[in-house]
């Protein structure tokens, strides 16, 4: 999966694909590179970012998958939001995936959609704050918890797609951790994102800025891999498309 983030504010690539025109020529360099799916999102959610309205992040994703259809992109658009109406309008537009990093309990409504479309949707862990009892199980439990809504609200569990929150609601030690324990949620049957690209996680362990995280995130990726996780979303799509089959290579054999 192929970051696209059409925001003036992302934490590592804000501001680079803001213009339809650049967002458009960067999806299809991405597809180049092998990826498989191209997830838009308008809205940063780096640490400590500011809300934007619907309307205004309705604005700034609408136009892109639009034209990414009206292209011809060969491969499905996913679009990053927790706003149901931006999702609608997304899905209206073209998208075929909802990427939630709220897990759906934002608003509810977002599970209907699910339904109503009968489209595939990642359901991201996530708390407000990073307090648990019992970290690990915490982590679990907090996902089935997004499993059930979806299921409550009609949505096939064959369209779930669960993704454990590197760097959402987490210490930096609770992050190690999770990535040291993937095998918990991979265990729950459903195919599992892996969003690692450029985070905190790997600036702090080694030392550098977002831009230079590249050696960081190949291993991610691939104790990811390693541990059965079915979708990797990076911003370097190329060296880590490479890296995910070397994984596959050894480890399916």
């Amino acid at each position: 999966m192929g970051i696209l983030n059409v925001t003036p504010d992302s934490f590592s690539d804000g501001g680079n694909f803001n213009s339809v025109g650049k967002a458009v020529e960067r999806a299809f360099t991405m597809v180049e590179e092998g990826a498989d799916i191209i997830d838009i999102g308008g809205e940063s959610t780096r640490p400590g970012f500011a809300q934007v309205s619907p309307q205004e992040e309705s604005d700034r994703v609408i136009p892109v998958i639009r034209a990414l259809t009206e292209a011809g992109l060969t491969v499905p658009i996913s679009i990053d939001t927790y706003k149901p109406e931006v999702a609608r309008g997304a899905l209206e537009a073209g998208a075929h995936i909802l990427n939630d990093i709220w897990g759906l309990k934002h608003d509810l409504e977002m599970a209907r959609l699910a339904a109503e479309y009968d489209c595939p949707v990642i359901v991201m862990h996530n708390r407000p704050e990073p307090v648990y009892d019992h970290f690990e199980t915490d982590v679990v439990a907090d996902l089935m918890e997004s499993i059930s809504i979806a299921q409550s609200a009609g949505v096939r569990d064959e369209q779930i797609v669960l993704d454990p929150g590197i760097g959402f609601g987490k210490t930096y030690e609770h992050n190690l951790q999770l990535m040291n324990r993937l095998h918990l949620i991979t265990a729950l049957g459903f195919p599992v994102l892996l969003g690692t690209s450029r985070k905190s996680m790997i600036q702090k362990t080694l030392g550098v800025p977002a831009a230079d995280a590249l050696e960081g995130t190949a291993a991610t990726v691939a104790l990811g891999a390693a541990q059965g996780c079915a979708i990797m979303r990076v911003h370097d799509v190329k060296a880590m498309k490479r890296v995910a089959l070397m994984t596959d290579a050894m480890i399916i054999r």
